[in-house]
Order: C-alpha cells, then structure tokens, then sequence
C-alpha cells in the first residue's frame, strides 16, 4: 500500500501535537511548583479566574485513589483503547490526528507529574469546577473534537434515503 504524502504525515501532525501540549503543560505546571506554595492562590481574572496550586494525588475528580502505578496503567489503557477507536480516522482526519494529539500529550503530562512529583500539579482555577491544569484542558478538549470528528463521520457514511419523486 503507497502512503500518501498525507498520511505520511499524519504520525507528524499527531506527534506535534502532543508535543505542543506537552511543553505547555510542563511549563505551566514548573512555573506553578516552584513559584506558589501548596494550597496558594492568585487572581488572575477578578471573580473569573484564579491561580490555586492543589497537588492531586488521585485520578481525574479525585477519583481512582492515588496509586500512581494504577493510574499511570488507566491513562495507558485508555490511550490504548482510543488509539484502537480511531486509528483508522485518525489516517483521515486531521482533526482526528489534532486531538488525539493533544490527549496523548495531556495524558504524557500528568504521567510525568506522578513521576516526578508524587502528584499532579493542578492550577486553574474556576471556583466552581475542580481545580486543572493544561494537560486536563487538553485531554478534554481532544475528547470534544475526537466525539465532533465521530459524528461528522457516521452521518458522512450513513446511507441516505432517496426522497420519492
């Protein structure tokens, strides 16, 4: 099979990807860990938006205790079971490859943290949601984009009733 020279790309464009979200999150969160104290917050956007540095020693919500071997083993399933999902899209689609992009590297990125850290650095800040971080942002955000991708293609190869003339 002859790779085009957009598909030849495609591992590129989703490894950019991950790339860029991955320096973006380290950065944010190095920025936090060594510049705020625990539990510290600052305004960033008056009544909007905060700075609050909360070390996350569980899963997404504070879920899935905070074994870090067990969620380091989920966040490599799930990215295991999403890659199976879209694979084939993502050959297609460079939105496909875009967000999944951004979930590995949002993913690769809390995986470093409990790794270095012990924990995940988490800092943004709405007051009324729990509080995240870039990697978070991202991995959600490509979650958003890999469901918007997954519509657009089944209503593209659903069959389509011919009106009666």
């Amino acid at each position: 099979m002859n790779a085009t020279p957009s598909n030849r790309a495609a591992p590129i464009v989703l490894g950019g990807a991950a790339l860029a979200v991955l320096a973006l999150d380290q950065l944010t969160k190095h920025y936090v860990a060594t510049d705020f104290e625990p539990g510290e917050s600052r305004v960033a956007i008056p009544h909007v938006l905060y700075w609050t540095f909360v070390q996350n020693i569980h899963g997404a919500f504070g879920l899935f205790g905070s074994q870090i071997w067990l969620l380091v083993g989920m966040a490599v399933a799930v990215l295991t079971i999403f890659w199976f999902a879209f694979r084939d899209a993502a050959a297609q689609s460079l939105l496909v490859r875009i967000a999944f992009g951004a979930i590995v590297g949002g993913a690769i990125g809390n995986i470093i943290d409990r790794f270095h850290y012990g924990f995940v650095v988490d800092f943004i800040d709405l007051r009324w949601w729990p509080v995240f971080n870039v990697a978070d942002s991202c991995i959600t955000v490509g979650v958003g984009l890999l469901l918007i991708a997954s519509f657009g293609r089944e209503r593209s190869t659903a069959p389509r009733l011919e009106s009666p003339q």
